[in-house]
């Protein structure tokens, strides 16, 4: 149900996908070769992360100032048991640790929820964590409450109007039949972005992205333009309380 698409350029003020972020790369970066590169590495980080100016959380946490965190310890964001636990013991990012993580994320960390299956390539690891070490020095992630236009504003207020409903998840789950015949059930993202345990405001703020024509793809416009405030709210609590598998 959540696709990531800016009709905004590179000085937006809107959140940047790592998709994007590579897009804007492309266009100011003398390398194009390299820039070719990133794009097909990087792009499943885009299912479920942000990155550079405006980075906020999705299905994952967004990823600026990665290199020196400890896992599991940004406090606006809900990890795992295993996340959390990993970050106790002392886990913090690096290079090694993360090349490790991803190389197989489920065995590195036990119990941790992120739905990628893992990156075996040695090599594609070594391009990911290298772009990853420069990229996420980018400025911390902007401030939720800022608009970067009025558009946003008035999403921003229909989101509002809609987070003060006291959405029911079991309405959700029945309303997501349709949602789970494109986005998988289980929290995998291969191909479409995952909506299993995504925020409520992230998941609600999408929704009036579509109707405003901030979000472009025209199935989900079709969609949303069908479901009452009511509805966005029930199916926010459904796939909010999920959790990948």
């Amino acid at each position: 149900m959540v696709e990531q698409v800016s009709r905004h350029g590179c000085n937006s003020g809107l959140r940047w996908p790592l998709a994007m972020l590579v897009l804007c790369w492309i266009v100011a970066g003398p390398d194009r070769s390299v820039a070719d590169e990133a794009d097909k590495v990087f792009k499943p980080c885009a299912n479920c992360h942000e990155i550079g100016p405006g980075a906020r959380h999705r299905v994952g946490p967004h990823l600026d100032g990665l290199f020196g965190r400890t896992a599991g310890s940004l406090p606006d964001f809900r990890y795992s048991e295993g996340m959390r636990a990993a970050g106790a013991a002392g886990l913090v990012w690096d290079a090694r640790t993360l090349s490790d993580y991803l190389e197989k994320p489920r065995d590195f960390i036990k119990g941790n929820r992120m739905s990628f299956r893992g990156m075996p390539d040695a090599q594609d690891r070594a391009a990911l964590v290298s772009w990853l070490e420069t990229a996420t020095e980018q400025a911390p992630a902007a401030d939720p409450a800022a608009s970067g236009s009025d558009t946003d504003g008035l999403v921003r207020s229909f989101a509002d109007i809609v987070l003060q409903i006291d959405g029911d998840p079991e309405y959700g789950e029945y309303l997501a039949g349709e949602c789970v015949t494109c986005h998988q059930a289980s929290g995998h993202a291969d191909g479409i972005p995952s909506i299993v345990g995504l925020p409520k405001d992230y998941f609600v703020k999408s929704m009036f992205e579509y109707r405003t024509n901030v979000r472009s793809n025209e199935v989900m416009k079709l969609r949303v333009a069908n479901l009452a405030n009511d509805e966005i709210a029930a199916l926010a609590a459904y796939f909010s309380s999920l959790e990948p598998q």
